[in-house]
């Protein structure tokens, strides 16, 4: 059974501003890829949080079957907010721990929603810094944000 890659990125020109979101999917046998597919889209008037959620999501949206993924992100936000903090604000109700509104809500609900279904490991890569597939994320996330700059 292959192992299943995502790896997830965001741009924002301005932010808010223009922006984009990539994903590069990936499955490897054997530590050999086996199979990629590209992801990639974006919004006139977004932010860069915004476009990272919508990476991520839509990720495990395009997946068909229920499956075990690493999703590789270089937004500590996203991977702090699905790992850590998303318990803490469905308890509250989707407010912060100084009961203000959690930013992004329906993004992190739809988020939620998404990896309720897989298996999904959650990893941090530091951006721009030279990982391959994170850099292939970033051109997929540029590339979405194209159709809306000016």
């Amino acid at each position: 059974m292959p192992e299943l890659f995502a790896y997830t990125d965001g741009a924002c020109s301005g932010n808010p501003g223009p922006g984009g979101w990539g994903v590069l999917m990936i499955a490897r046998e054997g530590g050999a890829v086996v199979k990629e597919r590209e992801l990639s889209g974006g919004e006139p008037a977004t932010t860069n949080n915004r476009m990272e959620l919508m990476a991520a999501i839509s990720a495990l949206e395009a997946l068909s079957r229920d499956v075990a993924i690493t999703i590789v992100t270089d937004s500590a936000y996203v991977k702090n907010g699905v790992t850590e903090w998303i318990h803490s604000w469905k308890r509250n109700g989707w407010r912060t721990a100084a009961k203000a509104p959690v930013k992004n809500a329906e993004l992190w609900q739809r988020l939620d929603a998404a990896q309720a279904r897989h298996k999904v490991t959650w990893k941090w890569i530091k951006g721009h810094a030279g990982h391959a597939e994170n850099e292939r994320a970033d051109a997929l996330a540029r590339a979405g944000m194209a159709p809306f700059k000016g």
